[in-house]
């Protein structure tokens, strides 16, 4: 039976933790929890099978039999006034509901598992629409190295459109991580470089993509095993890191439905 309860002070400490998670991007980290704003997130934690430790929803949400009903999957919802989810909120229309669950950041990558490997991307949109290609294109797994954006950020869920709950994430790995998968290591490289329409990519793998302006660490760009580049017959230097992994990845995909 769902419990539900109303909130209506700022001062409250459910609100304050809610605040602090928005504001600061690993803030889950600390506490253990990360907040989905809107309902589409929502639904797709759904969709994947897993459940929110709390709904909340603000006052007219809470009365329209949709939203109440997507609330109610929780064990508890929070009704709120609606103008203090403005402060809950990194849109500039804010959402009238949002789950609060528990985060699952996974502490060690599986091996022998497709892998994709973030040296340092700092782009919340990029690192979110890699996540989402990850995931339409059938890999499971996303390494962060130490140094890369927090994985579980509002604007990183936000860019994600929930292809998070369908990732083991691992974040603040070490190059001696990736290695311990067991994999080939291939990354995208400017020089020394196979063309990547010409390469018979390895399956399965670890793609590795790297910082946005600084590309991959020399280090991890020695532990690579295969590097490859992207044609780009318009003449441009370099191409956008999530660009480049979309490109990568559906080359991957093709490949295997060859085999």
């Amino acid at each position: 039976m769902t419990i539900v309860r109303q909130v209506t002070s700022r001062h409250n400490d459910l609100f304050k933790d809610l605040r602090r998670l928005l504001a600061e991007p690993a803030a889950y980290r600390k506490l253990g929890r990360v907040w989905l704003e809107g309902d589409h997130l929502c639904r797709a934690l759904l969709e994947r099978g897993r459940a929110p430790v709390r709904a909340i929803v603000t006052e007219s949400g809470w009365a329209a039999p949709a939203l109440e009903s997507l609330a109610r999957n929780a064990p508890e919802v929070v009704c709120i006034p609606d103008a203090l989810m403005k402060e809950l909120s990194g849109l500039e229309s804010p959402a009238p509901i949002g789950f609060l669950i528990e985060a699952d950041t996974a502490t060690s990558p599986q091996p022998g598992r497709d892998t994709i490997v973030l040296d340092r991307l700092q782009d919340p949109g990029n690192v979110g629409s890699i996540l989402r290609t990850a995931s339409a294109m059938g890999f499971g797994q996303v390494v962060a190295l130490k140094g890369s954006v927090a994985l579980w950020s509002p604007k990183v869920l936000r860019a994600g459109m929930g292809a998070h709950f369908a990732l083991t994430l691992v974040e603040g790995a070490a190059i001696a991580d990736v290695a311990a998968l067991g994999l080939p290591i291939v990354g995208t490289h400017l020089r020394d470089a196979q063309w990547l329409h010409d390469t018979a990519l390895p399956r399965p793998l670890a793609w590795v993509f790297g910082h946005e302006g600084q590309g991959m660490s020399d280090t991890v760009t020695a532990a690579c095993t295969l590097r490859v580049r992207i044609a780009q017959p318009g003449g441009e230097e370099s191409l956008n890191v999530a660009a480049a992994a979309a490109m990568c990845l559906y080359e991957s995909a093709r490949q295997r439905g060859n085999q």
